[in-house]
């Protein structure tokens, strides 16, 4: 259901709901990036996530550690050879699934690498591959790079799902290409949100038609983490990976997370491109060759975490323990909802853009990606002039991602008073 409704416009409506936030002491846990010794408005926690204050002391007590400890901080009270059991029950719920079915490891190319070397095994007629059109870059080299290691034409196998002329992709069209392609599809492997309209699509019900026809369903959930909850486990969903430096504010290029379902992970036949930290626990270090692999998805980890940089992970995990994902999910409907009430009943701003996000709220998260007719690049820098971080997607999209766990209703109606002020 759309809020949009619910607000009015009057300028004392942001201060009122600002004052209201429940969750608005968590601003105050992170770094604001500053232009001329003033906060930004920084609208680009898709693109990647403030840094939270506990990050630097976590880092620090690491450094520390090694600094006194060397090589003994692997066994110590508090263990590095057990630091990716860390964070999984966090890491669960944000994505609905089982504890078992969730680590941090690699980053996020290398675990679809990992994860496609497993589910698209194509074999005899069971070849072909579904993705949406315009993937992202780093997704559609690595699908066709496996296709051709495995001697499979991309021309000839790959599926790619047009969006209509304003950038949706039709649930219904997107099952229905799968259920025509029948027991010829091997794998779909499709984004939980389009990073370039923001939509989110229904993971439950593309599954459920990959299924139907003895396929897989992975997502790519590099938008879609930490910004909407999921039900990854109930949904059935095959496998699923993501980055963590967007909404989950872990940092630049930091650790992935994965998903794979417990009826692959608990299957030691599965297959899989095994490493060193996969193998079972108890005799790791006994140095066998061997390979007998950690139930669920631990049994696909190549080798041991990278420490420094996984903390700053844990440190955004432990912000999400505190705020939980359904309380900010509830704020994040009405920051973005409030954003697209601003825009669509502005009579200046109108004419020129048109939103590509989906209107329904329930098909997408914090983005919103507008459209400029004319004058965009101008609206950007004047944003960017006057303290908007914001990204600009050719052509002429700007994306806006008011983000609930740093962002306010007054920083939203800013920017719209920012924007009206190139077409007036």
């Amino acid at each position: 259901m759309n809020k949009l409704r619910h607000f009015k416009k009057d300028p004392l409506t942001a201060r009122l709901l600002d004052q209201k936030d429940p969750l608005k002491e968590f601003r105050k846990e992170f770094h604001i990036p500053k232009q001329n010794n003033k906060e930004v408005i920084y609208f680009c926690g898709n693109s990647l996530g403030l840094q939270p204050k506990i990050t630097f002391s976590k880092i620090n007590h690491e450094l520390k550690k090694w600094a006194e400890k060397g090589v003994e901080g692997h066994f110590d009270e508090d263990p590095w050879v057990s630091h990716h059991h860390k964070g999984k029950k966090t890491m669960s719920s944000l994505v609905g699934a089982k504890i078992h079915e969730v680590v941090a490891m690699n980053n996020l190319t290398t675990n679809l690498h990992l994860l496609l070397a497993s589910f698209y095994q194509p074999k005899e007629k069971r070849k072909k591959m579904i993705i949406e059109k315009g993937a992202f870059p780093s997704d559609y080299f690595a699908i066709t790079s496996h296709m051709k290691q495995k001697e499979i034409d991309p021309k000839d196998h790959l599926i790619e799902i047009s969006p209509d002329e304003n950038g949706y992709f039709s649930n219904e069209k997107i099952c229905h290409a799968i259920l025509t392609t029948g027991d010829a599809l091997a794998l779909v492997l499709l984004p939980g949100i389009q990073y370039y309209s923001g939509q989110f699509l229904n993971l439950k019900s593309i599954t459920h038609a990959a299924h139907k026809v003895g396929a897989f369903a992975g997502f790519d959930l590099a938008h879609a983490a930490g910004n909407i909850p999921m039900t990854l486990h109930e949904d059935k969903v095959d496998f699923a990976a993501w980055c963590s430096y967007k909404y989950l504010n872990s940092g630049p290029g930091n650790v992935s997370g994965v998903f794979l379902h417990e009826k692959h992970g608990n299957n030691p036949d599965f297959p899989r491109l095994a490493g060193w930290w996969g193998q079972n626990e108890t005799i790791r270090f006994k140095m066998e060759n061997d390979f007998d692999p950690i139930p669920g998805i631990d049994g696909w980890m190549l080798s041991n975490a990278n420490i420094i940089s996984s903390v700053a992970h844990l440190a955004s995990l432990d912000m999400f323990e505190k705020a939980g994902i359904h309380e900010l999910r509830k704020k994040s409907i009405l920051l973005t909802g409030y954003l697209e009430y601003l825009l669509v009943n502005n009579t200046a701003i109108k004419p020129h853009i048109k939103i590509l996000t989906p209107k329904n709220e329930s098909e997408r998260g914090c983005q919103l990606s507008i459209y400029f007719y004319d004058q965009g690049k101008i609206a950007f820098d004047h944003l960017k002039k006057n303290g908007v971080i914001i990204d600009w997607r050719e052509p002429n999209v700007i994306r806006v991602a008011p983000v609930p766990f740093y962002n306010t209703f007054q920083e939203v109606e800013k920017v719209v008073t920012l924007l009206t002020q190139i077409f007036v």
